[in-house]
């Protein structure tokens, strides 16, 4: 009888030690499992966060000249939708291009404390330079900042956005591109109009002023509407703001000396 009891309790605790054994191998294999997960997890949403680094970085420079076309790394991965045609009439309400009456306009653009005379030619660019006169005398440019500076092969100064980050303008948009250099060459003092990559009627408020010789290659859309020059003051711009160079040593982004347009006048 005692001999019976005995194989009974071992056989009971045989039995115990085999589902423990189980249960083990069965949280092991779940712990297994969630790592998996959760490597998988992790990957994707690192994949996530570089995705939108690049488009956020495409965005800031998407509205200026010399901007390399986006790549589209984020969806590389994944079929190429179809393209939006480029808008090819103006959007909002664009001011009449009879505002720059087909003459040639003077005036003075202050950055900070430096005061550049320009020149703005209503006859080569009447719809670019009838809506630059309009915001500037309505006051829209004053406060804004020039938030991109160049410095790696083409030299632009980029101001006019009041969002401040590339974003901007002033709820409408505008084109053709006009007067635009049929070399592709933009001499020192040269202003003209930003607009998006391969986008004729892109054109809002943004304009860069270019304070080196320059070439900027053309796209689909042409080249960049040129409404004017600096007449006077492209020293000053030069030793007071851009010889400072890009924040972080870069060759494109924000210019180290903050700068914001203090006053536009044109008559």
């Amino acid at each position: 009888m005692a001999q019976n009891y005995k194989h009974e309790r071992e056989a009971r605790e045989g039995r115990a030690r085999t589902r423990a054994y189980q249960a083990r191998r069965e949280v092991n294999s779940h712990q297994q499992e969630r790592r998996r997960r959760d490597n998988i997890i992790g990957g994707a949403s690192l994949v996530l966060t570089l995705a939108v680094l690049i488009a956020a970085q495409v965005l800031f420079f998407n509205g200026g000249p010399g901007t390399p076309p986006p790549t589209d790394s984020a969806a590389s991965a994944t079929p190429t939708p179809t393209p939006t045609p480029p808008t090819v009439a103006n959007s909002g309400d664009v001011p009449p291009s009879t505002i720059a009456e087909d003459r040639t306009w003077t005036g003075t653009l202050t950055l900070n404390d430096v005061a550049l005379g320009i020149e703005l030619d209503g006859s080569a660019a009447p719809q670019a330079v009838s809506s630059t006169i309009s915001l500037a005398q309505s006051g829209f440019y004053t406060g804004t900042s020039c938030h991109r500076l160049t410095n790696g092969g083409f030299f632009v100064l980029q101001c006019g956005d009041p969002a401040g980050d590339g974003s901007g303008g002033p709820g409408y948009a505008y084109g053709p591109v006009e007067n635009a250099p049929t070399d592709n060459v933009y001499p020192a003092g040269t202003i003209a109009m930003a607009r998006q990559g391969d986008s004729a009627f892109s054109m809002g408020s943004q304009f860069f002023i270019v304070y080196e010789d320059t070439t900027i290659g053309a796209d689909t859309a042409g080249g960049y509407s040129v409404i004017g020059t600096v007449t006077s003051g492209l020293d000053q711009l030069t030793s007071a703001i851009t010889d400072a160079g890009v924040v972080g040593g870069a060759t494109d982004g924000a210019p180290v000396v903050p700068t914001t347009i203090s006053g536009i006048t044109v008559q």
